[in-house]
C-alpha cells in the first residue's frame, strides 16, 4: 500500500508572494506521502534555478528527489517537474523525461519502481496540447510501463467530459477542488490510474498552512496493489 500525493508549488511563492519554501516543505511533511509529484519547482525566466532548495528536502521532510537530469544546471526538476520519494524506494528507482507537445515547452517525469510506473505532468493551458500530450504520455507509459500505472499532476482542466479522451482505459480520479487553493473552485488537478490499482482513500489538504503555501492544494490518495 501506498500514499500518492500531487502538488502545484507554484514557484513557492503562495498566491502573491514571497518566495517562502519553507511553508511549503512544511505541508509535504505534514501531508507525509511516500511519493509525491510537485509542478513548478523551478523558477521560469533565464537559467531556471530550483525555486524548491533541494538541500532542504529530505531533513524538512524525509522525502529525496528523484535522480534526474534538470532542465539546467541549476534546476531541480524537468520543465518545473520532479517527484520525492521515500529513501528506500529512491534505491530502487528508474527515472526518465518524457518530453510533451505543445504550444510552450513541457515535459513529464516517468518513475519506474518495481511494479509501479509513475508519471508526473504539468499540462498545457489550451485544451488542444493537453489532448496532444496526455495523448503522448499514455503511449509512452504503455512502452515504458511493466505493470501498474499511475499519472497525475495539475492537468489544468476543470471539466470532466472533455480533453482527457486519452485516459479512457484509466481511472480518473478528482478528489476535489484544489485551486485557488484559499477557496478552491476547480479540480485542475486529478491522478489516472489503471484500473486494477486499488484505491482506498482521496482527498485534497488543507492543512498545515496549504491555502497560503501555493495557489493550488495537494491532492492525496492511498492506493494498494492487487
Amino acid at each position: 500500500m501506498l500514499k500518492i500525493a500531487s502538488y502545484n508549488l507554484h514557484k513557492c511563492r503562495g498566491m502573491t508572494g514571497p518566495h517562502a519554501p519553507l511553508r511549503n516543505l512544511a505541508v509535504i511533511r505534514s501531508l507525509d506521502p511516500d511519493i509525491i509529484a510537485l509542478q513548478e519547482v523551478d523558477f521560469r525566466l533565464g537559467a531556471r534555478p530550483e525555486a524548491l532548495p533541494r538541500n532542504l528536502i529530505q531533513s524538512e521532510t524525509g522525502l529525496v528527489p528523484a535522480d534526474i537530469y534538470g532542465t539546467t544546471e541549476s534546476s531541480l526538476g524537468w520543465h518545473g517537474q520532479t517527484i520525492l520519494m521515500r529513501p528506500h524506494l529512491a534505491e530502487q528507482a528508474v527515472v526518465r523525461r518524457l518530453p510533451l507537445p505543445g504550444l510552450e515547452p513541457r515535459g513529464a517525469v516517468a518513475l519506474r519502481l518495481p511494479g509501479l510506473t509513475l508519471i508526473g505532468a504539468h499540462l498545457g493551458l489550451a485544451r488542444s496540447s493537453r489532448r496532444a500530450q496526455l495523448a503522448r504520455i499514455t503511449a509512452q507509459a504503455s512502452r515504458i510501463a511493466e505493470d501498474h500505472i499511475v499519472m497525475m499532476g495539475d492537468f489544468n482542466e476543470w471539466r470532466d467530459d472533455r480533453g482527457l479522451e486519452s485516459l479512457a482505459g484509466f481511472r480518473v480520479v478528482a478528489p476535489g477542488p484544489s485551486w485557488p487553493a484559499p477557496l478552491p473552485r476547480l479540480r485542475l488537478d486529478r491522478m489516472a490510474l489503471s484500473t486494477n490499482l486499488h484505491v482506498l482513500e482521496t482527498g485534497v489538504f488543507n492543512e498545515a498552512g496549504a491555502r497560503d503555501a501555493s495557489d493550488h492544494l495537494p491532492i492525496w490518495a492511498r492506493i494498494r496493489f492487487p
